[in-house]
């Protein structure tokens, strides 16, 4: 590959239409931290700021051909993989994956579309938990999806946090960053099978947001494919993703979008000689939280 080609990364997910999340978040994502984004799509979406009205899932077989060929044809340095769509459809990609197994793999499931779509189906859910998370270098999730992905069938003796991360750990995931939101304050604690490895406290923005999960997986994508390793990947990436939020607007009548390339719009970029995130920008970024390593 020629030096002055970027990292290329593989993002697998659905298609929203708003841009606030799926694969358009992934790919402006990717983008704006220094990279090339090629994408295999599971699904689509029919939806607005405000709402989703229908998620349509593909066959699994075209998923697998849009990622083989693209694999076959460029050199890939980084996985990403949204929603799955259906339990199908994440055989697929785990097959697909497999071959591939120094590459690393970001998953950032997104069940946010539980009660009136197929995003939540038990099967699902048992998919990404036995064939995607032990390939798994990075699992970025909130922690309901944490314990849904260690007892995918919703058993009523679900486990708590704590016993979910290390089971999911024992299944061969490399790292966990674990998402809780308070009413104030974001704190993402990053595990690893030795324990917890950082923690980052964020100021919580009031706003609903579109497309965090997304994002952050994204984010942490780039920086592994730009040769980061995880502990710092997922520090700086979360510093991208705070100033993202904060540049955040509105285009419709429902949820507001982070601005992925706030950097781009800024008038003092220029005049500050101020790096583009993705190649070193976290030194340029005010940490607006505690820390604890």
């Amino acid at each position: 590959m020629p030096s002055d080609t970027p990292p290329i990364v593989l993002t697998f997910g659905l298609s929203d239409p708003t841009g606030g999340g799926g694969l358009q978040a992934d790919l402006l994502t990717l983008a704006s931290m220094g990279c090339h984004g090629v994408s295999a799509l599971t699904g689509y979406t029919v939806r607005d700021s405000a709402g989703c009205d229908e998620v349509t899932g593909l066959d699994p077989e075209t998923v697998a051909t849009q990622a083989r060929m693209l694999l076959e044809d460029m050199p890939i340095a980084a996985f990403k993989v949204g929603a799955g769509a259906r339990a199908e459809v994440v055989s697929a990609i785990a097959e697909v994956v497999a071959d591939y197994d120094d590459v690393p793999l970001i998953l950032a499931p997104d069940f946010t579309l539980d009660d009136e779509h197929v995003l939540a189906a038990d099967e699902l859910r048992e998919a990404m938990a036995d064939l995607l998370v032990p390939q798994t270098t990075l699992l970025v999730a909130d922690v309901s999806t944490l314990i849904a992905l260690a007892q995918p069938d919703g058993d009523a003796d679900a486990p708590g946090v704590d016993a979910a991360i290390a089971h999911l750990l024992s299944t061969g995931c490399e790292y966990i960053l674990a998402m809780e939101t308070g009413s104030h304050r974001i704190v993402n604690t990053l595990y690893s099978e030795d324990g917890q490895v950082r923690q980052d406290l964020w100021d919580r923005n009031p706003q609903a947001m579109m497309g965090v999960t997304d994002t952050l997986g994204a984010a942490i994508a780039a920086l592994l494919a730009n040769g980061q390793e995880p502990p710092e990947a997922v520090r700086e990436a979360q510093e991208y993703l705070y100033q993202a939020v904060q540049s955040a607007f509105r285009p419709g009548m429902g949820a507001w979008l982070p601005d992925r390339f706030f950097w781009a719009r800024s008038n003092d970029t220029e005049e500050d000689g101020e790096t583009p995130p993705g190649a070193g920008a976290a030194e340029h970024l005010p940490p607006p939280g505690e820390a604890k390593h």
